[in-house]
């Protein structure tokens, strides 16, 4: 079969176009959001939070509301809980988060055990990208959009915040609702991408793509651009793949992005274990030869 016939054969169905569109809006948020996540150290903030939404997902099937209400409900209660309790109690804030999403996680699996005929544990747990309605596809692309439109607005002082809240504080700006405002957006893509790749998958969605940035290049501008095209490049890779394999979507998606993240780790220029003593014996020849 020709190139161009097994690129264009997956877009002739409706329901492929719209998965194309959610795990492509999805990828771009989490690819940008995930470059300060991965500078701030926010790798496990990210996990709690993609686990915590999942009650409040079965929730808002179970009286029939949008499942981003339920989610970003429950995703901003648990940023809400861990603050609370690491700045009320001695507990430190890997603690708290561990304590805030299994507790919220487990919840919600046992409102799943309660009611499993009204609620499918795989789409919630893993996606249902293939199933994606039109209203969900408005709904995530309204939420991207916002959610993007904000961390550009915003970049500048968040990453201010990221690299030094010190100095932040001192021209000015308010660490504590800049931090706010990062969690709040966390929530917020947790929201996005989980229609395209379920509770379980957001997190890789939020971390590989800002890790295997921040392997490639030592610029955080640079960074916020090729987080997002890799993430969005994975994303329509695994969607092919998942179509001529028969295999899960959302997966697969995620697989492709684990699948360059090793191949930059192993081999990127001046950050790959492989890359970097290619790069510095080639860089010795050079000098044995100009000697």
């Amino acid at each position: 079969m020709p190139l161009v016939d097994l690129l264009l054969e997956p877009l002739s169905y409706d329901f492929m176009q719209r998965a194309f569109l959610v795990t492509v809006t999805a990828a771009i948020v989490c690819g940008v959001l995930s470059c300060w996540l991965v500078l701030i150290g926010w790798s496990l903030m990210g996990d709690a939070v993609s686990h915590a939404v999942l009650p409040g997902v079965v929730l808002a099937y179970l009286l029939g509301t949008p499942f981003a209400v339920g989610a970003l409900v429950f995703g901003v209660a648990a940023v809400a809980l861990i603050g609370l309790v690491r700045s009320t109690s001695r507990v430190k804030e890997d603690a708290a988060i561990g304590v805030v999403f299994t507790t919220l996680f487990a919840l919600g699996i046992v409102l799943i055990s309660v009611v499993p005929s009204q609620t499918d544990l795989g789409h919630i747990l893993f996606g249902n990208l293939l199933g994606v309605s039109v209203a969900d596809l408005a709904q995530v692309l309204g939420l991207g959009v916002v959610t993007l439109a904000i961390l550009v607005l915003k970049r500048r002082d968040l990453t201010l915040y990221a690299f030094d809240p010190t100095h932040a504080n001192a021209i000015g700006l308010n660490p504590k609702a800049l931090g706010a405002l990062l969690l709040g957006l966390l929530a917020l893509t947790v929201v996005v991408a989980l229609q395209a790749v379920g509770v379980v998958l957001v997190v890789a969605m939020l971390i590989i793509p800002g890790a295997t940035a921040y392997l490639l290049t030592d610029r955080f501008a640079r960074m916020l651009v090729i987080s997002p095209i890799i993430a969005a490049a994975c994303s329509i890779v695994g969607i092919y793949l998942s179509y001529y394999l028969d295999a899960a979507s959302g997966g697969m998606v995620v697989l492709t992005m684990g699948a360059v993240f090793t191949l930059v780790y192993l081999f990127a220029p001046q950050h790959g274990v492989i890359g970097r003593r290619l790069t510095t014996a080639a860089r010795r020849r050079q000098v044995t030869a100009n000697v």
